[in-house]
């Protein structure tokens, strides 16, 4: 989608996200990924995407369970809400709507690709099937650079 797209379905992005974020409470704790003690139990997202959300982290946790998801890493909250522009460009970032979500930055850098990245591998891609049968994309597929990044944009 493009950046008028997302307007046209999403709104105007503003930095407190007023009139379009809700709280949702995730299925299992998460940890920050910049502070893994600190525990993560809810999250803002755009209220479009709220119920996609709430099914991505149930599937996940139906498929994986709890002990394997802190085990590859898919707990590690790197953000979903973040008024601003893209790294090096103009356009608004899909954080900025809170349509969007990162996962295990450490381990999914922006600029990595299959050959390194964590979630290239094989025992993630339920992980983002998931994603996709849920109506978001993973960056990591789509363009092979930012495979922490998923997306409510298809």
């Amino acid at each position: 989608m493009t950046t008028r797209q997302i307007i046209k379905k999403y709104g105007q992005p503003n930095i407190t996200g007023t009139g379009y974020l809700v709280i949702i409470d995730l299925p299992y704790p998460m940890r920050l990924a910049w502070d893994l003690k600190t525990k993560v139990t809810r999250m803002s997202c755009h209220k479009l995407v709220a119920e996609n959300f709430k099914n991505i982290f149930n599937d996940l946790l139906d498929h994986y369970g709890l002990p394997e998801i802190q085990r590859l890493g898919i707990d590690l909250y790197g953000g979903c809400f973040n008024y601003r522009r893209m790294r090096g460009g103009t356009a608004w970032s899909t954080h900025s709507w809170g349509i969007s979500i990162d996962l295990d930055p450490a381990r999914n850098l922006l600029r990595e690709t299959s050959r390194t990245a964590r979630f290239s591998r094989l025992e993630y891609k339920p992980m983002i099937d998931i994603f996709y049968k849920n109506g978001f994309e993973s960056l990591g597929i789509e363009k092979n650079y930012d495979w922490m990044h998923f997306q409510g944009v298809r």
